[in-house]
């Protein structure tokens, strides 16, 4: 996966959610590549949103005061929003709905306008169209659409292209599209929506100029993005997922199904904070379920985690590469108090990790920091120093910017999670197996004040990070410092390291 090394892209009322037991579903229709391969298992306890193969219907009739938009006139839905006053409700009557065919044509919603579809309402870009819905205006409503074939470049997305605030996007398909499905604003809402087969992202929330503020993201189904296979294309990018989330302060994720990504679940990239993630059932990604980067302060809790990380933890492994790759992945990551958040740690625990490329890994690079040319987040700082020039020598070396010029990996919290592998089912028989904290060997640049041994000493020594009280079953080994140092479980509960005190381990697999 490499993520140590990549670069960076640039990039309502209550709602009672349609959740199914996790008994399994049939796969969803259409028979696309980015289809889910398998259905949720029978034996996790969770509900997830299983919303692509059962959408939520619209209103038959249009409400009262709508404005109805017909498909047969194409560039209806623009005209018609064009000449209505702000606060107007649009109902699209059912079939497929066009824009104009240039590339450019879209709909620019006016402040609290709501886009109501009727059942089997489709807005379709035929291939033609980059966007379907953009602009400025806050507090735009979507429901009960159907959103797909467009063309959106790569980093740029369909729906709220523009990530204006306040959209609430519910019961809609989002499906089938180049870039991302969609982006957001601040206060957005994203629920019981089918995010499903889009060529980058499902959701890349990001924002120019941020950060996003109070992401809401829950009861959806994600599933099959990336279909254009960007760390192909551009290997190293960092650039895929089934959402990417970019600078987002506060964000509650819950009671998704985050499955069959070609790449990563869910990532959240550079500067977020204050995080809930919480109530999903992440399985079957190609990457790892979850990365936490560059980023602070989150809970991480009730999660189903299962078979992912096969295809990439397997590539590296493959290759020889001694680096731990594993499913829920804190790189320079962790929790900061002078940083406003609901929690001032990050804090992982009653998940249950099940058959997944290896575990959970705490990393720190060394080399990367505010204002160094390692740092693949170009141009950003941590969110304790405003201007990045400030880390420079000599005055990085001293107090306070020494710590501060650092995205630090710390305390970091992982208790009462249940940690299942059997090799078997994941078809492996090394690397496949560890829990691991750990960082490089400074040597970059030249003024660097963290060079040679004092980052690896901090992440597994002196920054708080433990595992304590979770359950074990199968072979698990475990990394200390550095790749080399593979331990095993008296190592890893021993002196220097202390960790997993209260925890129970039975080395069966699927026990």
């Amino acid at each position: 996966m490499g993520i140590k090394w990549r670069n960076r892209a640039l990039p309502a009322a209550p709602l009672a959610l349609a959740l199914l037991v996790a008994t399994g579903c049939e796969s969803t229709p259409g028979g696309s590549a980015a289809e889910p391969t398998t259905a949720p298992s029978t034996s996790a306890a969770r509900s997830v949103a299983r919303v692509c193969a059962k959408p939520a219907a619209g209103p038959a009739k249009a409400p009262t005061g709508a404005v109805t938009v017909d498909p047969s006139v194409v560039g209806d839905l623009a005209a018609k929003t064009k000449s209505s006053p702000a606060h107007t409700t649009f109902w699209l009557r059912p079939g497929t709905h066009r824009l104009d065919p240039d590339r450019y044509a879209q709909v620019l919603p006016k402040e609290g306008d709501s886009y109501l579809g009727a059942p089997g309402a489709v807005l379709d870009g035929h291939k033609t169209n980059q966007y379907a819905f953009g602009g400025a205006a806050g507090d735009v409503t979507i429901r009960y659409l159907a959103v797909q074939g467009f063309v959106a470049p790569q980093n740029e997305g369909v729906v709220n292209h523009d990530s204006a605030d306040g959209w609430v996007i519910e019961h809609t398909t989002i499906q089938y599209n180049s870039g991302a499905g969609l982006m957001a604003g601040a206060r957005q809402q994203v629920r019981a929506s089918c995010l499903r087969g889009n060529g980058q992202y499902g959701m890349n929330a990001y924002k120019n100029g941020g950060p996003i503020s109070g992401l809401v993201v829950e009861g959806n189904e994600i599933v099959g993005n990336n279909t254009d296979e960007w760390e192909r294309r551009k290997p190293g990018c960092g650039c895929t997922g089934g959402v990417k989330f970019w600078a987002v302060n506060g964000a509650d994720v819950r009671g998704n199904w985050v499955h069959d990504n070609r790449g990563t679940g869910l990532w959240a990239d550079t500067n977020n904070n204050d995080f809930r993630i919480e109530d999903n059932v992440l399985e079957a990604n190609d990457g790892a379920a979850l990365i936490y980067e560059t980023s602070y302060n989150a809970v991480i809790r009730n999660n189903t985690i299962r078979r992912n990380n096969w295809v990439e933890g397997r590539k590296y492994a493959d290759r020889g590469d001694t680096f731990p790759y594993p499913t829920v992945y804190l790189s320079e990551s962790g929790g900061e108090p002078r940083i406003r958040a609901r929690t001032d740690k990050i804090e992982i625990y009653r998940n249950v990790l099940e058959n997944n490329w290896s575990g959970i890994t705490l990393w720190e690079n060394a080399d990367r920091f505010c204002n160094s040319p390692a740092n693949t987040s170009s141009g950003d700082c941590t969110l304790l120093v405003r201007h990045s020039d400030r880390c420079a020598r000599p005055a990085i070396a001293a107090a306070p910017l020494y710590t501060d010029c650092r995205w630090k990996t710390q305390r970091v919290d992982i208790h009462n999670n249940r940690f299942a592998l059997d090799t078997s089912v994941v078809d492996c028989t090394v690397k496949c197996d560890r829990m691991a904290v750990l960082a490089n060997y400074g040597t970059y640049p030249d003024w660097s004040p963290y060079q040679g041994e004092q980052v690896a000493e901090a992440i597994t020594l002196k920054q708080h990070n433990r595992w304590h009280d979770n359950v074990y079953i199968g072979p698990w080994k475990f990394i200390a410092h550095d790749p080399s140092r593979v331990l095993d479980l008296g190592q890893w509960q021993g002196t220097p390291y202390q960790q997993d005190a209260g925890s129970t381990f039975a080395p069966q697999a699927g026990g």
